[in-house]
């Protein structure tokens, strides 16, 4: 099976990728005609910046809550060469006039932008009216539309990253022709209009209001937004600038106001302070919107938040609030590094992102309660980085973007964890003050413009007076993942040699340089307790560490202690024993945490048996008492249990090891040390419960039936029960999907009562929904249709999630050249078909070599679908129970 797993991953590495170093500098803008499609390239970018500056936007909107709403952009900006013809982005819009510097002209338009003659256009200052009409979308993008089921009333909101502003008005819809922007707008009487800046008046208009706003200080189009509704306001004037949050009337008493003008005021205390550049956009709004594609958007002054990751019907548990704090402060690290200084093209987009993540957890941890941030970011984004770095879909940090229809291809946990590991790690290189004064001295120089990668290294750089190009070059324009292990001997108790060894994967032969802390742990009594720590540099293959030659023999040795490095841990078998063994007598949560991921990478990685994992935490789980860790190693107890039940689902071991995994969760819920750990022995039990007994239990849990003291069984966990009941197609599980589909009534009731539905294993259910995930003209909110494809086959389905998978892997191309970017991240991360078969696995290659015309973003996430699947084959083979 590892002979498999190899020849998938050369398979798999050998496809084609845009995972070679970037060619020197910026893509060369070429005159001609542009493309007669929906994506603007980079080339046409720079042609059209080189000609065209200080923009200026008037936007006029008329808002009925219909389907349909109406619009004028008024458009100003220079322009220097008038020689030939100009393109105006507009998205699917029925325009009713087009006037050009005062003179009306029939519109050339294709459906995706408007071209100006050369001969309506004058060197000089330019103005261009467009009216049009444009229905509101519903997939989370431009100005997107939700009616509300419980109340039904029509809430509004934008989101235009990336490049999708022109989905709502008429613009130059690229990052680096930055301008100020004007808005009037009209709208129902009861709704409230919230933009970049605040509202200069309200007035009465027929019947409706009319709303007046200032124009913008220079942005970017897509951090500009515009959010209408009947939305519930909450105003707080605690901290320097206004604080206002919105959420919809009906979902309003889910909203805990106070936690989030908290976490926003010490967040704007900190970035004031840490940056040394006052907050730039006068007051913050904060948004709870539906439908969200993501986790929220750092719209200036206006963030929106995803209802679904940020409402909860239950009391909030610490890992919700860290999350929110998190978030909160990720987007308003935005506002300062995206917004008051943005990247001139999409493929700057990762610095802004890596930065953000970087800056928000670093904020989180000195500003808010979460004093373990650093352990959260590794738990929950880290470790992905590492395994998509060691997949055939890594990339270098800093890729090309082509086109608009490239921009998302790379925001993963690479542009996110990676790029914030390797930011952290220059931190440690450079100094903290350094760091802070290189920062500080980018954002002034660069405020209300646009800046590359080399604007902001160059600043790090004069501050550290030092060179980073060759640290750019390592880090930056090369992918892939390093391994350190520690080789060292002992002699009469002491150690008398010590090497750190560096690796690369083959594919992608990089040795960095990198600076670590290495720390030997001994067994004291009942605690493995640190005796000695060393900062330490290296580079090339193999560095010697002599200020550890003579050191205590150690049980255990991490050579990335306190996580400083961005790189995967081996552990020397010594070690790797003495984590087995012994991983809960760790005083340091990071470092239990840590230890946690390297076994986890053993199974993974075929040198520790599933089994031998799984059997590790059912020793040592219910004896942790970190919360954070504690749901960090069931999430991974929950995927090991998911890997056998797509193994054999019906396999005497899969059996019994959920029963095992029920056991313990069950009696975690029993005498969880607080709300929090009961809360998360609860979700793991919920998710591995597959005997009778326990399937029984649950039902008795939604009818109150023998709750364990101090158990509050909310509305959300209500429906992770039901959905779980109708997966296993427990008896009754059909009438208490109805039954508590009656009682919610709300979107989020809906959404995942559709969850519930669709994970049923009744070939009729996935059939028709099949079907409609496949048409590219459902009316279905995106919402709806993304919640189907991620609850369609769970892993407990592997055999009828085999009677679609061919035909689903056949149609891959066709959906991938119909449906676009957005429809194409979800699909493709669930619905492209690994059951865990050699059969499977060979499947996946064959239509990897076939397969050859994908985008860009499906290539990758079928290439990474295969590795998985031969990964979970080989992981099987290493199984030393039998699962026949």
């Amino acid at each position: 099976m590892k002979t498999l797993l190899s020849q998938a991953l050369a398979l798999a590495f050998g496809a084609t990728l845009l995972t070679g170093i970037p060619a020197a500098g910026a893509a060369v803008a070429v005159p001609g005609t542009r493309a007669d499609n929906a994506w603007l390239s980079q080339a046409d970018a720079q042609a059209r910046s080189a000609r065209v500056s200080n923009v200026a936007y008037q936007l006029d909107f008329t808002l009925t809550g219909k389907e349909t709403f109406a619009a004028t952009t008024t458009l100003q900006f220079d322009l220097n060469d008038a020689g030939t013809p100009l393109t105006v982005d507009l998205d699917k819009a029925t325009i009713k006039s087009l006037t050009v510097n005062g003179k009306t002209v029939t519109p050339q338009y294709n459906n995706w932008f408007i071209t100006l003659a050369a001969g309506d256009l004058k060197t000089g200052r330019n103005t261009v009216v467009v009216s049009f009409e444009r229905l509101h979308s519903t997939n989370g993008e431009g100005l997107h539309r939700m009616v509300d089921p419980v109340d039904g009333r029509v809430y509004t909101y934008s989101h235009f990253e990336p490049a999708a502003a022109h989905q709502m008005f008429a613009l130059f819809d690229q990052p680096d022709l930055k301008a100020t922007y004007q808005v009037n707008v009209t709208a129902p009487a009861d709704w409230t209009v919230v933009s970049t800046t605040r509202e200069s008046s309200v007035q009465d208009a027929q019947g409706a209001r009319r709303w007046v706003f200032p124009a913008t200080k220079k942005l970017s189009p897509y951090n500009f937004s515009l959010h209408a509704g009947p939305y519930k306001v909450w105003e707080d004037h605690s901290a320097k600038y206004p604080m206002r949050l919105f959420a919809r009337q009906s979902v309003a008493a889910q909203i805990d106001p106070a936690v989030w003008f908290n976490y926003t005021r010490q967040g704007l205390g900190f970035f004031d302070e840490y940056f040394g550049i006052p907050y730039q956009f006068e007051k913050y709004d904060q948004l709870l919107v539906p439908d969200f594609l993501y986790g929220a958007m750092e719209n200036a002054g206006a963030v929106t938040f995803a209802e679904a990751r940020f409402l909860h019907k239950d009391k909030m548990t610490t890992a919700q609030r860290h999350s929110l704090a998190s978030v909160i402060m990720h987007e308003m690290a935005h506002q300062w590094f995206g917004d008051l200084v943005t990247m001139k093209w999409w493929n700057g987009l990762w610095l802004n992102e890596s930065f953000a993540s970087f800056m928000g957890t670093l904020g989180t941890a000195e500003s808010t309660e979460f004093k373990n941030a650093w352990q959260y970011f590794y738990s929950n984004g880290k470790t992905n980085a590492y395994r998509l770095d060691d997949s055939p879909g890594t990339h270098p940090i800093e890729v090309p973007v082509p086109t608009t229809a490239n921009a998302f291809d790379n925001i993963d946990a690479i542009t996110y964890a990676k790029g914030a590991s390797t930011l952290k790690q220059l931190r440690h290189l450079l100094g903290e003050e350094t760091f802070r004064k290189g920062v500080h001295n980018y954002l002034v120089k660069y405020q209300f413009q646009n800046a590359q990668l080399d604007d902001f290294i160059g600043s790090l750089g004069q501050a550290a007076g030092r060179d980073l190009s060759q640290w750019t070059q390592q880090w930056l324009y090369q992918p892939g993942v390093n391994t350190i292990a520690a080789n060292y001997s002992c002699k009469g108790g002491k150690i008398d040699g010590f090497t750190l060894a560096q690796t690369a994967p083959q594919a992608h032969p990089v040795l960095r340089e990198q600076r670590v802390q290495v720390a030997l742990m001994r067994t004291q009594g009942r605690a493995l307790a640190l005796d000695r720590k060393v900062a330490v540099t290296y580079q090339g293959a193999n560095t010697a560490v002599p200020e550890l030659v003579g050191a205590a023999c150690p049980d255990l040795v991490y050579p990335n202690y306190e996580d400083w490095g961005f790189v995967k841990v081996k552990l020397d078998p010594r070690s790797f024993a003495t984590a087995r063994r012994d991983v809960s007598k760790v005083a340091d949560p990071l470092l239990r945490t840590m230890l946690w991921q390297s076994m986890w990478d053993g199974v993974r990685d075929g040198a520790l048996p599933l089994n031998d994992f799984l059997q590790t935490a059912l020793n040592n789980a219910p004896r942790e008492t970190d919360y954070a860790l504690l749901g960090n190693v069931l999430d991974k107890v929950e995927a090991g249990q998911a890997y056998l039940e797509k193994m054999a689902p019906r396999a005497a071991y899969t059996k019994k090891s959920a029963q095992a995994l029920e056991k313990m969760a069950w009696q975690g819920v029993q005498t969880g040390a607080d709300a929090n750990f009961q809360r998360r022995w609860l979700t793991t039990y919920i998710e591995v419960a597959d005997s009778k007994p326990a399937l029984d239990r649950l039902a008795g849990l939604l009818a109150g039936h023998k709750l364990p003291q101090g158990l509050a069984i909310g509305q959300d966990v209500r429906w992770a029960i039901v959905e779980q009941l109708n997966e296993r197609d427990h008896p009754g599980s059909a009438a208490l999907l109805a039954a508590e589909q009656a009682r919610d009534k709300s979107d989020t009731g809906q959404n995942a009562a559709l969850a519930a539905t669709v994970a049923r294993p009744d070939t009729k259910v996935k059939a028709e929904w099949l079907a409609q995930i496949g048409d590219t003209q459902s009316k279905l909110p995106f919402s709806r249709i993304r919640t189907a494809m991620e609850n369609l086959y769970p892993p407990s389905q592997a055999a009828l999630a085999e009677q679609t998978a061919a035909s689903r892997l056949a149609r891959l191309p066709e959906l991938d050249k119909a449906a676009g970017p957005v429809f194409m991240r979800s699909y493709a991360a669930t619905l492209i078909p690994a059951n865990c078969t050699p059969q499977s696995v060979q499947r996946l290659a064959d239509a990897a070599a076939s397969q050859t015309t994908l985008s860009a973003g499906a290539r990758r996430a079928l290439l990474e679908r295969h590795q998985e699947d031969a990964r979970c084959v080989a992981i099987r083979a290493a199984l030393t129970v039998p699962l026949d």
